[in-house]
């Protein structure tokens, strides 16, 4: 299993202290350094800054949201910052849900997630072989554009930079059952949300029929500290805020994903409480339990312990959020 360092997205402003623990992962033997974008702080930049402070390792968006770009400027980004890093890109990419899609990006929401992740994916695919010119009769990104309110006059066209690689693996933020067992077979890996060594049995149909060398790269906080509970807490303060506020009441995916995971009340009474303006206790009411499965926290001996879990499973990459250099240099030598 190696070990990858997540960064996310900005909260207010930069972390001054995220490039200095790129650097000090890359030097500590991790594999690879990811950011992520919601709506501020965008994914490709931060991690160009870091690519020119570091040589050696990989560069992934966890995740690039769809909705952000066509399939076609994603692909730019990505085929430009793969050249500019020397071949260390990893494109990760996230559909989101409605309340985001719609009230951010100002797009409609996919009827067909599905459908549309494929298309998106394909036209990537695409650009980086460089066979042709860009061609899909699609439903949501067809190429050329073939709406009632065009002109006619597009013309399929092939990427003017040559791409440094066809096969630029690209990975998908998939939570729903279906969406993941399509993940497997149009992409070159998965990055689960929340994932407990505990309960491997939730993607167990979804993951069937995973091909040779697809990755499974979840996410997870990490923290070497003397108090359990201590390091819980900023656990529990993401959750509250994905489970309560990353979503309608309606229609929360990551709140879905976590009654799926044997928390359907907790889950529900933590979005009630968070859309109710009552966000503390929201937090609060976030399992304990549920918020260990997914973290690795707590004295050095105990997180050695928890990381054998994680190594036993189907996890190829863990990708921690880890808030300090000593946490991150543990993780290498518990990981050998």
């Amino acid at each position: 299993m190696r070990l990858g360092l997540a960064l996310g997205y900005w909260g207010r402003g930069p972390d001054p202290a995220h490039v200095e623990l790129a650097v000090v992962a890359e030097r500590l033997g991790y594999d690879s350094v990811w950011t992520a974008e919601a709506w501020g702080s965008d994914a490709f930049t931060p991690l160009t800054w870091i690519a020119a402070r570091t040589s050696r390792i990989k560069l992934g968006t966890a995740v690039a949201q769809m909705a952000a770009r066509t399939p076609t400027a994603t692909a730019m980004h990505a085929l430009t910052l793969d050249h500019l890093s020397g071949g260390r890109m990893m494109l990760g990419l996230g559909l989101s849900g409605p309340q985001v899609v719609e009230g951010w990006y100002g797009r409609p929401f996919p009827k067909s997630p599905l459908t549309a992740t494929r298309e998106y994916v394909d036209v990537i695919r695409q650009v980086l072989r460089r066979e042709a010119p860009v061609e899909l009769d699609g439903r949501y990104h067809s190429h050329p554009y073939a709406g009632p309110d065009g002109t006619g006059l597009g013309k399929p066209l092939k990427p003017i930079t040559h791409p440094v690689r066809a096969d630029l693996p690209v990975l998908l933020g998939a939570e729903g059952p279906k969406n993941i067992a399509q993940t497997t077979r149009i992409a070159d890996g998965w990055l689960p949300l929340y994932w407990s060594p505990l309960r491997t049995d939730v993607y167990q149909a979804s993951l069937e029929d995973v091909p040779e060398g697809f990755l499974i790269a979840p996410m997870a906080r990490a923290q070497v500290c003397a108090s359990v509970a201590e390091g819980l807490r900023p656990v529990k303060a993401m959750l509250g805020f994905y489970i309560g506020g990353m979503g309608h009441a309606a229609r929360n995916f990551h709140a879905d994903l976590m009654a799926r995971m044997g928390f359907e009340a907790e889950a529900r009474r933590v979005q009630e409480l968070f859309l109710d303006g009552r966000r503390a206790e929201a937090i609060d009411a976030v399992p304990d339990a549920f918020a260990d499965e997914i973290s690795l926290v707590g004295p050095q001996e105990r997180i050695a312990e928890r990381l054998e879990l994680w190594r036993k499973g189907p996890v190829t990459d863990l990708l921690v959020t880890a808030p300090d250099p000593d946490t991150l240099r543990v993780l290498a030598e518990l990981n050998g």
